[in-house]
């Protein structure tokens, strides 16, 4: 099995989320899958802490939305679906660094389970709600506007060309094919570094974009990948 290593660790993940458990317990249970508990009696799984931050989640990106961009609701609605779903989820989870400290079953680890969009946006979720239980509202709402707002589009003319990374990886699900791959460059000084971005799906290139951020490249190529399918 899988462990989430030492309380060192759990407090270096902590520092990353930007919050100081007064019940580290919570976080730990944050990162039990229930593979891992299928293999470890007594153990209880993440999925009730993921049920709680998901709703959490939700209200948060509403209120969010709801003041930051004056558009129609069906606009509101794809913004907040622009972050409150199961690949943007995982993106974060990556970003945080998530997956090495997800408790994983033996089969499920083997499988690479904690590289697993679906595994890691859970487990995310999870930890949301473990904050809400542990800090309230207020705490839940800071991470939430730390880890997952600044994936939002600045404005909602920019939402079409902001997801299209979410788009191809539906795209080439949907043909049968594997999950886009991105390799990003980048020259220039620090001060004025510019990137570029390759997607591939199944080792064949199949799009390419610059930007003035590695997100930015990295949509870009994923907007033109999505027109060769169109």
């Amino acid at each position: 099995m899988v462990t989430s290593g030492s309380g060192a660790d759990l407090d270096a993940l902590a520092d990353r989320i930007g919050h100081e458990f007064t019940d580290q317990s919570l976080l730990r249970r944050a990162l039990a899958h229930r593979s891992w508990c299928a293999e470890t009696p007594g153990e209880t799984s993440n999925e009730r802490l993921e049920f709680l931050g998901d709703a959490v989640l939700g209200w948060a990106i509403a209120d969010i939305v709801y003041h930051r961009y004056d558009v129609a609701e069906g606009q509101l609605t794809d913004l907040r679906k622009s972050v409150v779903n199961a690949i943007a989820l995982a993106e974060v989870a990556q970003d945080l660094g998530l997956g090495p400290h997800i408790l994983l079953g033996r089969g499920e680890a083997a499988a690479g389970g904690a590289d697993k969009p679906s595994i890691l946006s859970d487990a995310f979720e999870a930890v949301l709600g473990a904050v809400y239980l542990d800090g309230g509202a207020k705490a839940a709402y800071g991470m939430v506007e730390r880890l997952v707002v600044p994936r939002m589009p600045e404005t909602a003319d920019s939402l079409d060309q902001f997801d299209q990374k979410t788009q191809l990886q539906e795209l080439s699900a949907r043909a049968g094919r594997g999950a886009p791959v991105y390799d990003v460059t980048s020259r220039g000084p620090d001060h004025a570094k510019s990137f570029h971005a390759k997607v591939r799906i199944d080792g064949e290139v199949v799009g390419e974009g610059d930007g003035r951020s590695k997100k930015a490249a990295e949509q870009a190529a994923a907007t033109q990948a999505c027109q060769a399918f169109a």
